[in-house]
């Protein structure tokens, strides 16, 4: 009687490159979301916030409302121009005080609310005008102006029609 011999199970040196392989795929990935989500990070603040706080040359993300009657823009140079009045940062703050369109209106027309110069190299966007909201990447100089690297403003069609701009 012959017994059969178990089969001898040996350690497949292809199967381990492979996993390290593996491995070292995953925590390069890993890593390179982990860094590039702290080096993008930019905190959002109001008009208010910006100006309280003490951001000069830090990176940040602003909003605010467009102030139509400061717009400039140079064609020679791309130099664009303009105010922005502060806005609530909060969406539950805009809806209990009537909505985006009635928020932008009492901010371009308030005296009082704080604003600030912001500067922007580049073309100027079709949807620059009285009332918009300004969204915007850059950093406060020390000159008080805000030198903005990006400039995204939110569509006026979505609220053109709730409030009245007046032409004067």
């Amino acid at each position: 009687m012959t017994t059969a011999s178990p089969p001898i199970v040996t350690s497949n040196p292809n199967r381990m490159k492979f996993l390290i392989g593996g491995l070292l795929i995953l925590a390069a990935v890993v890593y390179l979301i982990a860094s590039n989500t702290a080096t993008t990070a930019n905190y959002f603040f109001t008009v208010d916030e910006l100006l309280e706080r003490s951001t000069v040359g830090q990176d940040v993300r602003i909003s605010g409302a467009v102030i139509g009657e400061t717009i400039e823009y140079d064609l020679d140079t791309l130099e664009l121009t303009f105010e922005v009045a502060h806005v609530p940062g909060d969406q539950s703050d805009i809806d209990a005080l009537g909505g985006l369109a009635v928020v932008l209106d009492q901010a371009v027309k308030d005296p009082n609310a704080q604003r600030i110069q912001v500067k922007y190299i580049g073309e100027k966007p079709d949807l620059l005008h009285e009332q918009s909201q300004a969204i915007m990447d850059g950093r406060l100089g020390e000159d008080g102006v805000f030198h903005a690297d990006t400039l995204l403003l939110k569509c006026p069609t979505r609220y053109e029609d709730e409030v009245t701009i007046e032409n004067s």
